[in-house]
C-alpha cells in the first residue's frame, strides 16, 4: 500500500490549497487533504450551549480530522503529516496525541502562539491583533485586520469585492481559531516527545510572531530541520514553487529512511 500523507490547511482556506503539492507528490503517495471545521465542505463547529458556554479547542479540530481520515486510513496506520498556519498548529496537537503514528511532520509557520514566551514582543504583537479583531464592531473591519496582518497593509481593500465577501463570511471561524490557539496548554518542552523527522518552514517576509515560532520549534523538536523560503506567511499558496519542492524532498527523504 502507498504511504499516506495527511494535509491540513490554513485559516480562511480549504483542502484545495494543497492541489499543486498533491500533484507534485504524485502517485507515490495517498494524499488525504482535510477541510478543517468551518472551512470548505466541513461544518461549522458546535455553537454555544444553552448556558452560553462553548470553548473551541485544537482537540475539537483534531477530533474532526481523525474522523475525516478514518475511512481512508487503516486502523492504526502511520502517515506523514503536513500543516500550514492554523493547520500546522492542529498538526502539532495531532502529533502529540498519536506520536507513534506520525512518520514525519512538515510545518509551514504553524500559528502555535501558546508556545511563545508570555512577555516576548512577538507574543504581544499577535495578542494585540487578536484583541483588535475581537473589539471590531463590524466583521468587515475584523477581516481587514486579519488579512492585512498576514499579508500587507491594504491587502484586504485591494482584493476584489467577491473575495472580500468570502473572507468576511469566514471571520467568525477565525475568531474560534484564535480561541483554540491561545487556549492550548502545551509548552515547548512538551514537544520533546516528537522524535519523528520534522521540517519547519518560514517565509522571509513573515510577521515576527511566526518567524520566532519557527525558530523555537526548530530548536525544541528533537529531529527538526529549519528552512526559510521566499514569500511570507501564505507561502504555500503564493510561493508554492519554492515551498512545495522542499516538502516533497523532505517527505521522500523521511520515507526512504523507513524502507
Amino acid at each position: 500500500m502507498k504511504p499516506a500523507v495527511v494535509l491540513l490547511h490554513s485559516s480562511m482556506s480549504s483542502k484545495s490549497q494543497w492541489s499543486a503539492l498533491k500533484a507534485q507528490l504524485g502517485d507515490a503517495y495517498r494524499c488525504i487533504a482535510v477541510d478543517l471545521l468551518g472551512y470548505g465542505a466541513s461544518p461549522f463547529p458546535a455553537t454555544a450551549d444553552a448556558a452560553g458556554d462553548y470553548t473551541h479547542t485544537l482537540a475539537h479540530e483534531v477530533d474532526a480530522v481523525i474522523a475525516a481520515t478514518a475511512s481512508e486510513l487503516e486502523p492504526g496506520e502511520a502517515f506523514h503529516l503536513i500543516g500550514h498556519s492554523f493547520g500546522g498548529a492542529c498538526a502539532l496537537h495531532m502529533a502529540r496525541r498519536m506520536p507513534q503514528r506520525v512518520l514525519s511532520l512538515a510545518l509551514f509557520e504553524p500559528v502555535a502562539f501558546h508556545l511563545l514566551p508570555a512577555q516576548h514582543p512577538a507574543k504581544a504583537e499577535i495578542v494585540n491583533v487578536v484583541e483588535r479583531i475581537r473589539a471590531s464592531a463590524a466583521d468587515h473591519d475584523a477581516t481587514r485586520i486579519f488579512i492585512d496582518y498576514w499579508n500587507r497593509a491594504g491587502a484586504f481593500d485591494d482584493a476584489p469585492r467577491s473575495a472580500q465577501e468570502k473572507m468576511v463570511a469566514q471571520i467568525a471561524k477565525v475568531r474560534l481559531d484564535f480561541q483554540a490557539l491561545l487556549g492550548e496548554q502545551a509548552t515547548l518542552s512538551d514537544l520533546s516527545m516528537l522524535t519523528m523527522p520534522s521540517l519547519v518552514m518560514a517565509g522571509e517576509r513573515s510577521p515576527a510572531s511566526t518567524r520566532l515560532l519557527v525558530e523555537q520549534l526548530g530548536a525544541a523538536l528533537p529531529n527538526a530541520t529549519s528552512v526559510q523560503t521566499r514569500g511570507g506567511h501564505m507561502g504555500p499558496i503564493t510561493h508554492g514553487d519554492a515551498v512545495n519542492p522542499a516538502i516533497v524532498n523532505f517527505v521522500s527523504g523521511a520515507e526512504a529512511t523507513l524502507s
